[in-house]
């Protein structure tokens, strides 16, 4: 029987795999004796709480991505990182191709104006979004989420461009991702965040998508430079933007919060019922295997 430290919530019904081991719900580092930990992608877990958890063998993260953690130091130690982002794909997938319409119709801004009094009425050239069937969708990155939103944008007759370093081999793959910029109306990020993707989309790269162009993040928010994004929204560069995603979160730059056409959720891409504990769940069947192989 092993100690598992878990910090999130204990949704009993998503442990079940770990029925027989010891659990104990806390933030990571606060039990020197656990063997395992599990934690939520966005929680910091660095040499500080490392080196308090002494007998730790393996983290298993409650979703997607692994930046939060320090890699580093935990494979110095000997410490195996798992993820359990299969649980998520489909339904980040969904939220992104929601981000997708309602930025590019304009459905911030038009219910801001509802809300605020400003509406009177149909107005022939009110609130004049851009029309998402037809257009042409650049993904950068093409993994499960990224494919997941390609097979939703078919549904849409979209013309569906997608960005990786290494060949695909699949129609719609750019070498070039300044090309495929300057390609799409619509933009979409699904990249993990490591050093070779932080601040990947800058002001330059805004540039490309051009006025009429729509950008939606929902991978890592250190992806994208928020501050150029707020600018250009303001200048009239770019048409819109949706995020679930934010560099300092949950810090929300003044700039973003005061940018025109800028749907902004607080990162709920995988927040269902059904999805939470799904995601728990198989991070705690990847822990308990870890666990049954090594001993």
């Amino acid at each position: 029987m092993a100690r598992v430290l878990i910090s999130t919530p204990l949704l009993e019904d998503s442990l079940t795999a770990l029925a027989g081991h010891d659990l104990l719900g806390g933030a990571p580092g606060s039990d020197a004796g656990a063997e395992a930990l599990i934690c939520p992608p966005m929680v910091a877990v660095g040499e500080d709480e490392l080196t308090r958890m002494s007998r730790l063998r393996v983290i298993a993260v409650a979703g997607a991505g692994t930046d939060a953690i320090d890699l580093a130091a935990a494979a110095a130690r000997g410490i195996a990182v798992l993820s359990a982002g299969e649980a998520l794909v489909e339904t980040t997938a969904d939220l992104a191709f929601g981000l997708i319409i309602s930025a590019s119709r304009l459905t911030g801004e038009a219910e801001a104006g509802l809300r605020g009094g400003a509406w009177h009425g149909w107005g022939f050239a009110d609130t004049l979004g851009r029309d998402v069937h037809g257009a042409t969708l650049g993904l950068v990155g093409y993994g499960r989420i990224g494919r997941a939103v390609a097979r939703r944008a078919a549904g849409f007759a979209m013309n569906v461009l997608h960005h990786t370093r290494n060949p695909t081999d699949e129609r719609g793959w750019r070498a070039n991702l300044d090309a495929m910029l300057a390609e799409s109306d619509i933009v979409s990020l699904h990249v993990p965040l490591t050093a070779a993707t932080r601040g990947l989309i800058d002001a330059r790269r805004i540039g490309l998508i051009g006025p009429q162009g729509v950008l939606v993040n929902t991978a890592r928010g250190a992806v994208l430079d928020e501050a150029a994004l707020a600018r250009a929204l303001e200048r009239g560069e770019l048409l819109a933007a949706g995020l679930d995603v934010y560099a300092d979160e949950p810090h929300v730059g003044r700039e973003l919060l005061a940018a025109p056409r800028a749907i902004l959720l607080p990162h709920i891409g995988s927040a269902t019922d059904r999805t939470r504990r799904a995601m728990l769940a198989l991070a705690a069947e990847r822990v308990a295997a870890f666990l049954a192989a090594s001993g």
